[in-house]
């Protein structure tokens, strides 16, 4: 009796471009870089490898659009008109939050920093320091002290929660972390006592836009 031939189902549909980074973005979001192969991808897909090579060239390129691709979105939802000093909030909050989401995008912006993903911030922030009326000799200082901070702060949040285990309650972490700071030597760690409170309490988002706050006002003052 003849054997059957095992036969893989295919997509019929076209295979695009855009399709095959969405497909990435949700592996990475569920499995984080070491999840991306093109083998998975192209399993995820129901394609094969070659489909996926005609479209990009490796894993590495891969990586690059999907960040590309989540940060364009961040700044497609700053509107055009929206006041400089708003916009540049509202950018920043974009990024931190995009990075909260999607951790891998944080090391990916640091690891390739000329890809359009960091030019795009960089550009938005630096346009609106320019419609502030910062000066050309400011500018360069300016732009990179904010660009540093938000990429910096948004990343390290993004590490920091991945530096506890799965299912922790915010909460109960801080307040552990609080109590330690709360035992310390006084004598030693003064500071480091009196900021135990505002630790157990802060909210990460809010303190990142004071942060951005702080160095808008010094900008202004420069100016």
């Amino acid at each position: 009796m003849a054997k059957k031939a095992h036969r893989i189902e295919r997509r019929t549909d076209a295979l695009s471009r855009e399709r095959i980074i969405a497909a990435a973005i949700e592996i990475l979001d569920s499995g984080g870089e070491g999840a991306l192969t093109v083998r998975a991808l192209a399993a995820h897909l129901a394609t094969g490898s070659g489909a996926i090579y005609w479209h990009v060239a490796d894993k590495s390129e891969l990586l690059a659009a999907a960040t590309d691709e989540v940060i364009a979105r961040v700044m497609s939802k700053v509107a055009g008109d929206t006041a400089p000093r708003e916009a540049i909030r509202a950018v920043a909050l974009g990024v931190f939050d995009a990075i909260d989401a999607h951790p891998w995008v944080g090391a990916q912006l640091f690891r390739e920093p000329w890809r359009p993903a960091t030019l795009e911030i960089i550009e938005s922030v630096g346009g609106r320091l320019q419609a502030l009326g910062v000066s050309s000799a400011a500018l360069f200082d300016s732009a990179s002290a904010l660009v540093h901070y938000i990429l910096g702060v948004a990343g390290q949040n993004a590490a920091n929660a991945r530096l506890v285990a799965p299912g922790t309650d915010r909460s109960t972490f801080l307040a552990g972390v609080a109590g330690k700071w709360a035992a310390l030597d006084p004598a030693k760690y003064p500071f480091v006592r009196q900021m135990a409170t505002q630790l157990r309490d802060h909210d990460d988002r809010a303190q990142f836009l004071a942060g951005i706050d702080l160095i808008l006002a010094g900008i202004g003052a420069v100016r």
